[in-house]
């Protein structure tokens, strides 16, 4: 173990942790906060009244590369004193003293114990990422600090966080600042902005190669396509290479739909006479340190996923990154020796362009599950529009996530949680899904509910030709899958899977059908795990098959379809308010099209269905509807009698109010009452899905 600065600053830490109930960790690159905290306090004996020190982190990878680390450090073995536990994955045990996880699962921890008791400490790490998760974290332990204030500790930290803003919202709690560099590093910038940061990075990377002495180059890029093109390029040009004219080269990609197995690859030293690129996504800003890394190039940009709440639409776009990452990824380079950080943009855009910091999650971000949760805490005075956020978010996107959850029957017309809603927050689902597992087992179709749902929660695309890589050249290739028997996405991926339950799980099958294989093993332990949680909640009287082994017939489909429509009933709303004529609670009229993947079939006039509900609408080259199924009109009209009844101010609090009350406490959210909507039109219906049938046609085209 190296002698990292934060051990340094060992005494300190436990005195200012002992006398305060929440510290702030200013810790700088490098400092070894993410691995030394942890292993301070369990030395310090914080672990001995039988309690685990939590320490969260804001991705998947890093929960457990640095927990594996850890363990190695300590001597335990991996998965006992030390362990992790991520979405749908736990690798922990009773003897656990030092536990890694993400914010979401710590989230979901607090929804059966309130008060976390099974905590002497929590670490909310990387905090300066702000993800939506992290946020909701801070609200939440500034809330149980004072339920707990004799025995537990807080501690935030980060690389560079603003520790003011948050020594503020934490009653002026003190800032520890521990340095963190152990080189220094230089920075060099372009003078302009590349046409094709892509070719930049690649030159600069060569040329780095070429004239500089050893050392690892890590390089930015925005995302998994961006990266899987520049790793192709870099093999080929190193290949060109005269043979001993440089260093012998390894190329490794790092992101994170990467299996576990490819991940640690980048932890492993390079060979004598070698040098490794790894190229990655901005996994390897904070959450990831490689060692070795000794010149950093620093492409400017980042792929941001944001939600627009009056569209109700999710984009995913290149942009800008903050000053704070540019420094973060320039904090890569010097941790052996003196580094070298290269910006393919030039100094004036640095000082001027950036943004400060990151824009939090929160923000940008689709609220639904997040007041689902906050709304099924049992703490007192839980009211949305009063909860203490960092950063508060937009009114819009409260309203558009209060609409969500009422539509859906997670809360009813005066803001209380119901106990569908409860049920709801208990699985580790968006709303839209959770939503749906509970009508399906109603309706006798669990089983194929969960199946949908667990692939739709694969984190990777599943299928061949539904990613941009591969569109092109499978558009016209005959496939031997199922085509969703005319229905849609949904009942395709649901056949999909009974398929390959048929073949006993054969990878081999998966391969022949171009199926990601890695993707497909997920699915099943996902599905698997959200069996026992439904079994759970339903006190094991669900009468459900784990897996299918039989032919699904029509009437299984309606019924897959129907849950679909109750889980999906917001989209089905605003659809209803834009053919009447409504504007109000943000609905904004929008032409969106069917994804060009998508196997919903039209009729014999080419037409599609009237209604549909999608899972997901993405705004690329325009606006696109993923992952569609069609429902029938009737399945519909339960909603129009909700819209009646709906009213944002009243959904915003816990408990029924008065409307002087109501007007008198948040006066911020303007009053949106909506007359009952009628059923749309017929003859304007079909000249508007006419249009967008066209517009479909059309894209496929």
């Amino acid at each position: 173990m190296a002698n990292l600065p934060i051990l340094q600053f060992e005494e300190q830490i436990i005195e200012t942790v002992e006398q305060n109930p929440v510290v702030v960790i200013i810790g700088e690159t490098g400092s070894g906060k993410s691995t030394q905290l942890s292993q301070i306090l369990y030395r310090r004996g914080y672990t001995k009244s039988g309690r685990t020190i939590a320490v969260t982190q804001p991705r998947r990878v890093a929960a457990v590369s640095v927990s594996r680390r850890v363990a190695q450090e300590l001597g335990v073995r991996f998965g006992e004193e030390v362990g992790y536990a991520i979405r749908f994955e736990d690798r922990t045990s009773e003897k656990t003293c030092i536990k890694y996880l993400t914010d979401g699962v710590l989230l979901r921890e607090s929804l059966s114990n309130p008060e976390l008791n099974q905590y002497s400490v929590i670490i909310l790490d990387e905090a300066h990422e702000r993800s939506l998760n992290t946020d909701i974290l801070l609200g939440l332990m500034k809330q149980l600090i004072k339920m707990r204030s004799s025995n537990l500790k807080v501690l935030i930290t980060s690389a560079t966080l603003d520790g003011e803003k948050v020594s503020r919202f934490f009653s002026n709690c003190p800032i520890l600042n521990v340095p963190g560099k152990l080189f220094p590093v230089k920075i060099r910038y372009s003078s302009e902005r590349p046409t094709s940061y892509l070719e930049s990075s690649l030159k600069t990377a060569i040329d780095i190669h070429v004239r500089e002495p050893e050392g690892d180059i890590l390089i930015f890029m925005t995302g998994q396509d961006d990266i899987e093109k520049l790793v192709k390029k870099l093999e080929e040009r190193v290949q060109s290479l005269e043979e001993g004219s440089c260093l012998d080269a390894i190329i490794l990609p790092l992101h994170g739909s990467l299996p576990p197995e490819l991940q640690v690859r980048v932890f492993s030293p390079a060979p004598p006479n070698c040098r490794r690129f790894i190229v990655a996504t901005n996994i390897a800003e904070t959450s990831l340190t490689v060692d070795g890394v000794v010149y950093v190039i620093d492409c400017g940009y980042v792929k941001q996923r944001q939600y627009n709440p009056t569209t109700g639409m999710y984009s995913l776009d290149v942009v800008q990154i903050s000053r704070v990452q540019a420094d973060q990824r320039a904090g890569r380079a010097g941790r052996t020796r003196p580094g070298k950080c290269y910006r393919l943009y030039p100094s004036i855009a640095y000082h001027e362009d950036l943004l400060p910091a990151t824009i939090p999650e929160i923000q940008r971000s689709s609220l639904a599950g997040t007041v689902l949760y906050l709304k099924s805490l049992d703490l007192p005075d839980i009211d949305i529009l009063k909860f203490d956020f960092l950063d508060p978010p937009s009114t819009e996107s409260l309203e558009d996530a209060l609409k969500q959850l009422y539509l859906i029957d997670a809360i009813d017309e005066n803001g209380s949680i119901t106990s569908i809603g409860r049920t709801m927050a208990e699985l580790p689902l968006e709303p839209s899904l959770s939503r749906t597992l509970i009508e399906a087992n109603d309706y006798g179709c669990l089983s194929h509910a969960l199946t949908v749902a667990a692939m739709l929660s694969a984190e990777t695309s599943l299928l061949p030709g539904r990613s941009k890589s591969t569109d092109k050249k499978r558009k016209h290739e005959p496939s031997d899958l199922p085509d969703g028997s005319g229905w849609g996405d949904h009942i395709q991926l649901l056949q999909i899977y009974e398929l390959w339950d048929q073949t006993n799980y054969d990878v081999e099958w998966c391969k022949e059908n171009n199926l990601q294989v890695r993707g497909m093993k997920f699915v099943r332990d996902v599905r698997k795990q959200l069996y026992q949680i439904m079994q759970k909640i339903a006190k094991g009287s669900l009468d459900v098959q784990t897996n299918g082994r039989r032919k699904e017939s029509q009437e299984d489909y309606r019924h897959l379809r129907k849950a679909l429509c109750v889980g999906y009933a917001n989209q089905l709303a605003e659809r209803m308010m834009r053919h009447n004529g409504y504007r109000t609670l943000g609905f904004k009229p929008q032409l969106v099209q069917v994804h060009p993947s998508s196997v919903l079939k039209t009729d014999e006039e080419g037409m599609l269905p009237n209604y549909v509900v999608y899972h997901e609408l993405v705004s690329t080259s325009r606006p696109f509807m993923r992952n569609l199924c069609a429902v029938e009109m009737r399945w519909v009209m339960p909603i129009f009698t909700k819209l009646e009844k709906l009213n944002i101010n009243r959904l915003s609090g816990g408990t029924v109010r008065s409307e002087e009350q109501t007007k008198g406490e948040t006066p911020s959210f303007p009053e949106k009452d909506v007359s009952v909507a009628k059923p749309p039109d017929d003859h304007q219906s079909r000249i508007q899905a006419a249009r967008d049938r066209f517009l479909s046609r059309k894209s496929k085209g």
